[in-house]
């Protein structure tokens, strides 16, 4: 009989690199449909349109960054249990990777043509606060996700009223990262500093500002 197979510090290094191509560079596959509302048809004006592309794609960044956070903290974390929390995680974000990429080509527009650059930033934030221990590192997923309902919320009050597509997506992105906040708070997250918080908003606000246009 086999042994179960273990993965190595080279395995988990390789998977993040492949995570990193995929999310980058390959078209995204969701393990769910897409959110809809139905009997609802979405008809938008030109204005309604560029400004739902626009908050998409501050979106689909979102889960850029979703996709880099999480991979940095299974790579970071010693401990097998939180790795495959993580790793879960992350694929769950992968459905909303796949429906803000779907949405944007819908709207006709392209994603931020700084994805790498918010990927790799989101990544070396992952990588640090998983490397300050798990119970650090579950705070920053509650910090992080929590910022991330609010800002959904914030979007949903944006949306052209009559742009049921994007906002079916919004509401259910928003539902699924609230409960990752408190799949994490359960786990055993700590409380992270108030400067922390105010710290990663002001972080939040410069992307969110570029790839709005960008």
């Amino acid at each position: 009989m086999l042994a179960p197979y273990m993965t190595t510090s080279t395995d988990q290094l390789l998977m993040a690199c492949d995570t990193a191509l995929r999310t980058l560079f390959a078209q995204p596959h969701a393990s769910k449909p897409c959110p809809t509302v139905p009997g609802q048809t979405t008809e938008l004006t030109a204005a309604e349109q560029a400004l739902s592309a626009s908050l998409m794609r501050v979106n689909h960044v979102g889960e850029v960054c979703a996709q880099a956070l999480y991979t940095a903290q299974a790579l970071a974390t010693p401990n097998a249990g939180l790795r495959a929390h993580y790793q879960k995680a992350c694929q769950e974000e992968t459905d909303h990777l796949a429906w803000t990429a779907q949405r944007l080509e819908e709207l006709g527009a392209r994603p931020s043509l700084l994805n790498p650059l918010w990927y790799a930033g989101a990544f070396g934030l992952g990588l640090v606060a998983g490397r300050l221990g798990d119970a650090v590192s579950l705070g920053f997923v509650v910090e992080t996700e929590t910022q991330v309902g609010a800002h959904l919320d914030g979007h949903l009050q944006k949306l052209p009223a009559n742009d049921h597509a994007s906002r079916a997506i919004v509401a259910q992105m928003r539902d699924d990262e609230i409960g990752h906040a408190r799949q994490a708070s359960v786990a055993g997250a700590a409380q992270l500093p108030s400067f922390v918080g105010s710290m990663m908003r002001a972080a939040a606000k410069v992307m969110t500002t570029v790839a709005h246009r960008v």
